[in-house]
């Protein structure tokens, strides 16, 4: 896992609201190597999606625009891409799962048209052989009657089918860079662990790199190698699963922690985070999760803490680490 295949480098996503640029993905600085499973957490509303959208430059303009930085493909910044550019790169070599199947699959088109599309516009192929390829994809995802499954259309599915047609339709041109923005949502505990098996040995089999954006930890620790964690727009954390599970330094992925149940305790409420995320551009002077920190003090509302290395690979954005105090937690 040496080659860095994905990388952005201070990306910053604005939302035009009236006169005011509002920025929901604000300064991230990430990576992703070859053979790698990188896990991006964080509460609803702290910019994962948006990440993942401005990646494959699927952000509605207007409103939305990338307003800075770069996305590094291989060394490319696509972030400057055409539309003919990026056209050729979605699907073949950089592919998304979306969060909802039923929204991203066309309800008036049979699984196997949508399949074949999908492989037809980056390969050339016969439709016959299309076909082929897309009952075998099909059954490369663990759903039976795989020919009869490409004559239906997706309301005929099942919430796990669906989904796994969307896998197969990411991976029919085997891309080198998989995002995954929540796969397993909505889904039963079993349809979840065949598809995160499913994804782990794509990724094993073929070395390919997937960006898994999800709100389960239980998943992260299940599949991920690094974990980035994100909070109002920016990166607040970020390490290897077992430093960011047993070792987190940040506040905020503390608290994403606490909240987890545990089998050897018995409590009549789980631990919640106070308070909510605040709004994208709300709070413009010091660090953005101040108001919500058990170990606020007011310099916290005062500066912007940076995004600082702790240790190799190890880096957390928190004024309680600025000269070496480490008492948080």
């Amino acid at each position: 896992m040496e080659q860095v295949v994905l990388e952005l480098k201070n990306l910053q996503t604005t939302f035009q609201s009236g006169k005011t640029a509002v920025p929901a993905v604000d300064g991230v600085s990430l990576h992703v190597r070859k053979g790698e499973v990188l896990g991006i957490v964080g509460e609803s509303g702290c910019g994962k999606s948006v990440t993942s959208l401005s990646i494959m430059q699927l952000i509605p303009s207007p409103p939305g625009k990338i307003a800075g930085g770069e996305i590094l493909y291989k060394g490319e910044d696509i972030a400057k891409a055409k539309a003919k550019r990026m056209k050729r790169l979605r699907g073949k070599e950089i592919s998304m799962i979306f969060q909802e199947p039923m929204t991203s699959l066309n309800p008036l088109f049979t699984i196997g048209n949508q399949l074949i599309e999908a492989i037809r516009n980056h390969n050339k192929i016969s439709k016959k052989e299309a076909r082929a390829k897309a009952i075998q994809l099909v059954r490369d995802v663990g759903i039976p009657r795989a020919e009869e499954i490409i004559h239906e259309y997706p309301h005929q599915l099942s919430g796990g089918m669906r989904q796994r047609i969307m896998i197969a339709m990411a991976m029919s041109c085997d891309p080198e860079v998989l995002i995954a923005d929540e796969p397993t949502t909505a889904l039963d505990v079993t349809i979840q662990a065949q598809i995160l098996d499913l994804m782990k040995s794509l990724n094993e089999q073929k070395g390919m790199a997937i960006l898994l954006i999800t709100h389960d930890l239980g998943v992260v620790a299940d599949i991920c190698h690094r974990v980035v964690v994100m909070y109002a727009g920016q990166v607040v954390e970020e390490g290897t699963v077992r430093t960011i599970l047993k070792q987190p330094k940040h506040p905020y992925t503390q608290g994403l922690i606490r909240s987890l149940p545990k089998l050897t305790e018995r409590k009549q409420q789980l631990y919640s985070i106070p308070g909510t995320v605040p709004q994208p551009g709300a709070i413009e002077q010091g660090c953005r999760f101040a108001e919500r920190c058990e170990f606020a003090f007011e310099a916290c509302f005062q500066k912007n803490p940076a995004l600082l290395e702790l240790e190799d690979g190890h880096a957390c954005r928190c004024l309680l680490y600025e000269g070496g105090n480490e008492d948080a937690g």
